[in-house]
C-alpha cells in the first residue's frame, strides 16, 4: 500500500543516498565554478567555502559513513562531460558557462566524500540529473524507492533532483545541512519552495533514524 503522507522513515533495503555535484569545480577556491562569471565576489565565494568547509562537507562525511554502515546504496552525480572538448554538454551548460571536461580535476570528489571502488558516480551535463542520464532505470534497477538527497547547489541541481524525483514516484528526504548554496538566503528559501515535495531533516535527525532502523532489523 503507498503511503498518504511525504512523511514516514526510510526503508535502509529500498533506499539510495544521492550526492548531488559535490566536486572540486563547485567546492575548491579552485574550481571552475569560481573562474567563470558567476557572480559572486570575493567575499560570497570565502562565506560559500567555510560554510562547505564546517558544515556541508563534515555532515556529508557522517551520513556517508552511517549510510555504508547500513547498507544503503550510495549514488555520486558529478557536472562533467562525456567528452573531453564538451562538445555534448547541454545548451544551458554552454550559456551559462559551464564546461568540466572528461576525466578532469574540475570532475573529482573531494577525498572527505570519496567514492569507493564500486559506487555508482553518473556524470551529467543538466541541472537534474534525471534528465540527462539513466538515473531512474539505474535506481529501479536497485530496487530503489526512497531517495536521501543531499550536495550542491540546494536552489539549482538538489532541487531539480527533489522535485523529478518526486514526480517519478520516489519517496525523497532532503537532508537541509547537509547541501548548501551560494548564499544562506538562497538556500532557506529554496528549502522554504521544495518542502511540498519532499520530507526535510537534518544529518542528525536522518542518522538518528537510520541507527533505529539498523538496530530493528538486527
Amino acid at each position: 500500500m503507498d503511503p498518504a503522507s511525504r512523511d514516514v522513515p526510510i526503508e535502509s533495503e529500498h533506499t539510495a543516498l544521492l550526492l548531488i555535484d559535490v566536486q572540486n569545480y563547485g567546492t575548491h577556491p579552485d574550481g571552475g565554478a569560481f573562474k567563470r562569471a558567476s557572480g559572486m565576489d570575493e567575499s560570497a565565494r570565502d562565506a560559500f567555502l567555510n560554510r562547505l568547509s564546517s558544515t556541508t562537507l563534515p555532515n556529508l562525511s557522517h551520513l556517508l559513513q552511517t549510510c555504508r554502515a547500513a547498507g544503503i546504496e550510495v549514488i555520486y552525480t558529478v557536472i562533467e562531460s562525456l567528452t573531453r572538448d564538451g562538445r555534448d554538454r547541454s545548451l544551458d551548460h554552454r550559456i551559462s558557462g559551464i564546461s568540466v571536461p572528461k576525466g578532469s580535476w574540475d570532475g573529482k570528489v573531494p577525498d572527505i566524500v570519496a567514492p569507493r571502488e564500486d559506487d555508482i558516480v553518473i556524470p551529467k551535463t543538466s541541472s537534474s540529473v534525471f534528465i540527462s542520464t539513466n538515473m531512474d532505470y539505474v535506481l529501479r534497477n536497485l530496487g530503489i524507492r526512497y531517495l536521501i538527497i543531499s550536495g550542491l547547489l540546494t536552489d539549482q541541481c538538489v532541487d531539480s533532483a527533489v522535485r523529478d524525483g518526486c514526480d517519478l514516484g520516489y519517496l525523497v528526504t532532503l537532508v537541509t545541512d547537509a547541501c548548501a548554496s551560494h548564499s544562506e538566503e538562497r538556500h532557506i528559501t529554496s528549502l522554504r519552495n521544495n518542502r511540498g515535495y519532499c520530507r526535510q531533516v537534518t544529518t542528525a535527525q536522518l542518522i538518528a533514524e537510520i541507527g533505529v532502523a539498523s538496530h530493528a532489523s538486527a
